[in-house]
């Protein structure tokens, strides 16, 4: 079956449950899915009842799409995403942002937990995504490898400017409101993971330009903007990842601090979707 024709045969799937057309399209990162508990008039629908989609099997991430109103405009929330590391396909991980532009989103707020790889960054601080390094697409690993489908976007697509400067202007403003928010702008870098970065790695990353580090969302955003959206990313800052720490960094403590940033998380989400009214 084609990517296309599944990409549909999902959105129909949906529309049958729920006509609603959203404007912004929300992935919910590791620990953030709380925020889907504040779209009004949600329509849930489980993974599992969506064709094609694949099943969320890290914690934190609760497996279901929410369509529904958050601050006057109409969303559609992944509540969990899907990751390389769990064995799925990057075409599979990226199918439901498709499915999301077909349903009617213009806009991806993409969100991820992330290690603060700069020195100036604390555990429960915010990154706007300026840019990306994905070590996993410098190796050969991208989405859009193989057959392109004119129907979705073209074969060589731009990623100089994949992050909305218009979008993170907005975002800066709501943040600027909230003296609670620590908000940085910086260079996401994807890894493979499962695994956390060694030492080195992470002196590494430090070296080539990065801020902050994570498993997941460049292969969203490459997605997306093949098909034509605009793209806002958000880091939380779970832990420090310099390269000097002397303590091992766990998924439950990234889970902890992600719990912690929750209020925040949702002052900043609502505010920039209000302000896209």
């Amino acid at each position: 079956m084609l990517l296309y024709d599944q990409v549909m045969a999902a959105t129909a799937a949906i529309r049958r449950v729920t006509q609603q057309r959203p404007l912004v399209a929300i992935v919910l990162g590791s620990g953030l899915g709380d925020l889907a508990h504040e779209i009004e008039q949600a329509t849930i629908i489980p993974y599992v009842d969506i064709p094609h989609f694949a099943r969320a099997t890290v914690s934190g991430h609760a497996g279901q799409l929410l369509l529904g109103m958050l601050e006057g405009v109409p969303v559609v929330a992944m509540q969990g995403r899907f990751h390389f590391y769990e064995g799925y396909s990057l075409e599979v991980l990226t199918l439901p942002v498709r499915v999301t532009r077909m349903l009617g989103a213009s806009i991806l707020l993409v969100s991820n937990a992330a290690g603060g790889v700069n020195p100036a960054y604390h555990p429960g601080d915010f990154m706007l995504i300026r840019d990306h390094i994905s070590m996993p697409g410098l190796a050969g690993a991208n989405p859009l490898v193989g057959p392109n489908d004119e129907r979705f976007g073209p074969r060589f697509p731009a990623l100089a400017h994949a992050y909305d400067a218009a979008l993170r202007s907005l975002a800066r403003t709501v943040a600027d409101a909230h003296p609670e928010l620590r908000l940085h702008e910086g260079v996401y870098t994807m890894v493979a993971g499962p695994s956390f970065e060694t030492s080195a790695e992470l002196r590494y990353l430090r070296l080539i330009g990065t801020d902050a580090v994570g498993m997941s969302t460049v292969p969203e955003v490459i997605v997306a903007r093949h098909m034509g959206m605009r793209v806002l990313g958000i880091s939380l800052i779970t832990n420090s990842a310099t390269g000097e720490e002397t303590a091992e960094v766990t998924h439950t403590e990234v889970l902890e601090v992600a719990d912690a940033a929750r209020p925040k998380f949702a002052t900043l989400v609502r505010g920039i979707v209000k302000a896209l009214q």
